[in-house]
């Protein structure tokens, strides 16, 4: 899950960045509406949370030019106002969510996860590749009914594995998807952590290389619950 916070508080920026990294997801940082529309013209994101009263491109014209882009990137606007009024005219935008400050922070946790399950094709809610079941919700993999404990990355790796449906996923779209625009795009990370990914799941081996083109989990299937 790829998120872009945009934010010109530093501190608060910075917090958010931080908790949603822990959450698992992979985040950028802008501190003002010019860099921020960059961001958001060079990268696909699941979720902007963005600042409605920003230096430069103000939050409403950026809200406003990612709504009319076409990308299924979702909005949360952040503002200082809770005012009903002030709810309206953000939502009018384009905004798909609207957060007044301050705010707690499980909240806007939970309220990226909302938006960005329907910046994607729907996904079932276990994800599964013959005796491998991944759970999003909980965040949790079993495997022959054991318990994998993995990192925040290699459950990252795995989930969007899983979610190709035996395609092939690049090690640039798994940087891309999992890291974020801080990741060395010439770095070994993705296969390192492929590499560790494949020792905690065991045999037979889960994830193939496919030489030049990246990584898949042929078997990789959907079912609505585990052992389906």
């Amino acid at each position: 899950m790829r998120i872009l916070v945009v934010e010109d508080e530093r501190p608060l920026a910075d917090a958010v960045a931080r908790g949603l990294r822990r959450e698992g997801m992979a985040v950028d940082v802008a501190y003002d509406g010019d860099s921020g529309h960059e961001k958001a013209a060079i990268t696909r994101y699941d979720v902007i949370v963005l600042d409605r009263d920003l230096p430069g491109v103000s939050g409403d014209e950026l809200c406003r030019g990612i709504v009319e882009s076409g990308e299924l990137t979702r909005v949360i606007m952040l503002t200082a106002s809770g005012a009903v009024e002030d709810r309206v005219e953000g939502l009018s935008l384009g905004a798909d969510d609207y957060l007044a400050k301050p705010f707690a922070f499980p909240e806007l946790v939970a309220r990226v996860r909302a938006l960005a399950r329907r910046s994607t094709p729907a996904l079932p809610p276990m994800l599964t590749a013959e005796d491998l079941h991944l759970d999003p919700a909980r965040r949790e993999v079993h495997r022959a009914g054991d318990e994998v404990e993995l990192t925040r990355k290699e459950f990252g790796v795995l989930e969007v594995l899983l979610a190709a449906g035996g395609a092939v996923v690049s090690s640039e779209e798994l940087l891309e998807r999992v890291w974020d625009e801080n990741a060395d795009p010439f770095t070994t990370t993705v296969r390192v952590t492929v590499m560790t990914l494949r020792k905690k799941l065991g045999e037979p081996v889960v994830i193939e290389t496919v030489v030049g083109s990246g990584y898949r989990v042929p078997s990789a299937g959907r079912a609505e619950a585990r052992g389906a």
